[in-house]
């Protein structure tokens, strides 16, 4: 009698068990949302960021398997995430906000460069430091990338007229072996990219002239998707963002951690050691004055509406179809 009711709790207990353990095994082999990042460009240092979140198992823990593409300029990537064929899109914001005034559905969930990264560069010995030094020069630019799209406003606010300038069009590498050649004088590149990149080429020192201080300072860099998606997935949208938000802090505490997720990922993503300045000069530029005490993404809106305003003044937007700071960027998706 001893035996059978030893044996019967021994069922029992297993039994309970069992029962304990089912519920963490299901929500354990729970299937993540597949989710497709397309960058703004070909790999680069500011980058890092997402694939160290993704190392780190940020999106992971959020129940999202992430999947990031490399892009070909921000208002291609605009047109993919406005298509649903990309989830998010990491491009230049104030590129999307373009669209959008036009009828793009898409809208930004967080600013990461708060600081425009965007200049017009080339190497020193050509003594073109100042934008009046541009006129007569040959500039190379890729179409479609965002700094084709500011392009114009900075000639604008420098009153420079287009025909003042030449302009060839080529990709990233090709901009660069222009310069590098001598067949162009300056190329248009992120401080923290190309300008390296020209210098690691050349082995001379590079002049970025940078449009944050040429009367052109814009936010920059940050995510965007969708309109349907806020309303139809919004948890989706918080579970990206708090991961994305908690891999641009481990980017800020480490660039080096973050130039090695990638570097593992993709190890011809770059030099390791041209990557870390980069790394370094992008999250210099994840806040201003206004969101220095404030999390990753956070951006002041009246940073937005300054972005408008010059949008208006000489970007070619339509006053009547400007709207509001809210019409284009949200931070209800941000962790606090």
């Amino acid at each position: 009698m001893k035996k059978l009711l030893a044996s019967m709790l021994a069922v029992a207990a297993t039994a309970l068990a069992t029962f304990a353990i089912a519920p963490a095994q299901a929500q354990a082999e729970k299937p993540k949302d597949k989710v497709t990042l397309m960058l703004n460009w070909y790999l680069y240092s500011e980058h890092a960021t997402f694939f160290l979140g993704k190392e780190k198992g940020f999106y992971a823990e959020e129940g999202i398997d992430l999947g990031i593409q490399e892009g070909r300029g921000s208002a291609v990537t605009a047109q993919a995430v406005a298509a649903k064929s990309a989830t998010f899109g990491y491009i230049d914001v104030t590129t999307m906000i373009k669209a959008a005034a036009k009828g793009a559905p898409l809208k930004s969930t967080g600013v990461l460069f708060q600081v425009s990264p965007m200049s017009v560069m080339g190497l020193s010995e050509k003594n073109i430091a100042t934008p009046k030094d541009i006129i007569g020069k040959t500039v190379a630019v890729t179409p479609g990338d965002s700094m084709s799209q500011m392009w114009p406003l900075f000639l604008k606010v420098n009153d420079i007229r287009p025909d003042q300038v030449k302009v060839v069009s080529g990709d990233g590498q090709t901009k660069l072996n222009a310069v590098a050649n001598g067949q162009a004088d300056l190329l248009l590149g992120y401080v923290m990219d190309q300008a390296i990149k020209l210098q690691d080429a050349t082995g001379k020192p590079v002049t970025p002239i940078r449009f944050a201080d040429s009367g052109v300072n814009q936010i920059s860099s940050g995510i965007i998707t969708h309109k349907n998606l806020l309303t139809e997935n919004p948890d989706l949208v918080k579970r990206f963002m708090r991961a994305s938000t908690k891999a641009a802090e481990a980017a800020e505490k480490s660039p080096e951690a973050a130039v090695d997720a990638m570097l593992k990922a993709h190890p011809k993503a770059g030099v390791r050691d041209t990557l870390i300045v980069g790394m370094k000069q992008s999250v210099a530029l994840y806040h201003t004055q206004e969101t220095a005490n404030q999390r990753p993404f956070r951006v002041a809106m009246k940073n937005v509406n300054d972005s408008l305003d010059l949008l208006v003044q000489y970007g070619g937007m339509d006053a009547s179809t400007r709207g509001k700071p809210e019409d284009y960027v949200t931070l209800d998706f941000l962790p606090n």
